[in-house]
């Protein structure tokens, strides 16, 4: 049966208007599993706060979070725990909307920072502080986070020809990843033992021992990134429609495109230089938050929670599945990933994209 619409009322998302110029369009389906994710997220973080060698009930760690603990969970729960945790949501988060942004401008699934090389000129830059400067934590990340900027500007320059095409991104972008992959190894062949082992440990990307050192700076890049990114979101979505059609809307597509890869980059940066490489989060997350919604849009904050609730399950698995031999998160998130990248190539194969 025809489905009956009232005059001047297109079917749809309806827009939300709030004061001052500000329109949201809102799907109740996205909107729902947006709702969704931020629980399950926070209902993870409460048992990750509790999961350890001592473990602690989750009522226990609403209470101390609330600040009526006992003195000796409130340490565990405050000072332990918690700054971990939240690294691994802002980390989970950052990594999400940053895949989300990538495969959205490059029109391509495989459009993830992990594929890109941004994660990789991440790495040299950490290891070039480890291992030739012998630098102290605060300068691996500040090193981490210049690599990262270096490695995503070369590969827009080499990409640059009349405009960014996302086929040729994907591909200059692999092959950055291939030579940075060899600078990696060549570093790590010079390195002395001691050296070589810091490195390794912060190549595997890990969150054991994260406090709020890298809390805040982290949080702070987050706060500025995230409304920048989400601000952009209507001309992200219309540029998912090609360049003319952007143009003919109102868009000024290069200088949207640049700015919306700059901020991924940053977001990418930030959480390596907060927790090492995280492999496969930002490939994956948006792919399943755009699953899950139906929708055909970035949907960036889906896939930000999204990336969230992966990062803290894949927590969760490194420290409990493994019985006492606990794994970095890294390789938890490589090993899943590494599964969803191959089922991701056999679908695309399958509908002809590739």
């Amino acid at each position: 049966m025809p489905t009956k619409l009232r005059a001047g009322r297109p079917a749809g998302p309806r827009p939300l208007r709030i004061p001052g110029g500000i329109s949201l369009r809102l799907e109740r389906r996205a909107l729902a599993v947006g709702l969704l994710l931020a629980v399950t997220a926070l209902a993870l973080a409460v048992v990750l706060i509790g999961t350890g060698d001592f473990q602690i009930a989750p009522a226990d760690v609403v209470q101390t979070l609330l600040g009526n603990g006992t003195p000796a969970n409130d340490f565990i729960v405050n000072d332990l725990r918690l700054p971990r945790v939240l690294v691994a949501l802002l980390v989970g988060a950052s990594l999400g909307m940053s895949g989300a942004v990538f495969q959205s401008v490059s029109r391509n699934p495989l459009g993830s920072p992990d594929l890109l090389g941004f994660g990789y000129g991440s790495a040299v830059g950490a290891l070039v502080v480890i291992i030739v400067f012998k630098g102290g934590a605060t300068e691996v990340a500040l090193g981490a986070l210049v690599g990262g900027l270096i490695a995503g500007l070369a590969v827009y320059l080499l990409a640059y020809k009349r405009g960014i095409n996302g086929y040729r991104l994907v591909l200059v972008g692999i092959g950055a990843s291939a030579m940075l992959v060899a600078v990696i190894q060549y570093l790590l062949t010079k390195a002395q033992l001691v050296e070589a082992t810091r490195a390794m440990v912060w190549l595997t990307g890990s969150l054991a021992g994260r406090d709020w050192g890298q809390v805040w700076p982290l949080l702070a890049a987050c706060a500025v990134l995230f409304p920048l990114v989400l601000g952009q979101g209507r001309a992200l979505r219309m540029m998912e429609m090609g360049d003319d059609a952007a143009h003919a809307l109102g868009v000024r597509v290069e200088r949207t495109r640049l700015l919306l890869m700059v901020a991924g980059i940053l977001l990418t940066t930030a959480a390596s230089a907060a927790a090492g490489p995280i492999s496969f989060v930002a490939l994956a997350a948006p792919q399943l938050a755009r699953r899950l919604t139906r929708s055909p849009g970035a949907g960036l904050l889906t896939a930000a929670l999204m990336g969230a609730v992966l990062l803290m399950l894949s927590d969760w698995a490194s420290q409990r599945a493994f019985g006492a031999d606990q794994l970095p998160v890294g390789v938890v998130t490589g090993l899943v990933g590494g599964v969803y990248l191959l089922w991701l190539l056999v679908t695309e194969r399958k509908a002809g994209r590739i």
